[in-house]
């Protein structure tokens, strides 16, 4: 519990030294595990098809969050976030879609579709807390010329 209390002071405070500390990142991994996990019980003959899609979609979410934090720019870093989203919304049409087809129950939907509902307010007040500051840094800019 500590740990994750210095991650949220160090993410509010603006002294990330690495896409490790973003609580984002790091719920976004545990996604990745879940996922992975979960598919594991789908049928064998779905290995290329839907395993395979949700997985890539699974991996790309902390990886778009881990290279868009290590760009030069909170706009890019801006971009890598919505990308991020895009995946995330992709992992929660598919898991729906398994549930839809029997190879998870609704439990298990259910509890994915959780930690993806938490996973979006995570990025949208990350997303929102560094529009800000990129705002906050663009008026000084204008007001000092």
């Amino acid at each position: 519990m500590k740990e994750v209390n210095r991650v949220e002071s160090r993410e509010s405070s603006g002294s990330i030294s690495s896409y490790r500390d973003l609580i984002a990142w790091r719920k976004s991994m545990d996604l990745l595990v879940a996922v992975y996990a979960l598919t594991e019980s789908f049928p064998k003959n779905e290995q290329f098809g839907l395993t395979s899609q949700i997985k890539r979609a699974a991996v790309s979410i902390p990886s778009n969050l881990a290279e868009g934090s290590s760009r030069r720019s909170t706009q890019e870093f801006l971009r890598y976030i919505n990308i991020a989203t895009g995946s995330l919304a992709e992992v929660e049409t598919q898991i729906s879609a398994a549930q839809r087809l029997n190879f998870i129950t609704l439990k298990q939907e259910e509890a994915i579709l959780d930690q993806c509902g938490e996973i979006s307010r995570i990025f949208q007040g990350l997303y929102n807390s560094l529009k800000s500051r990129l705002s906050t840094r663009l008026s000084t800019l204008d007001s000092e010329h």
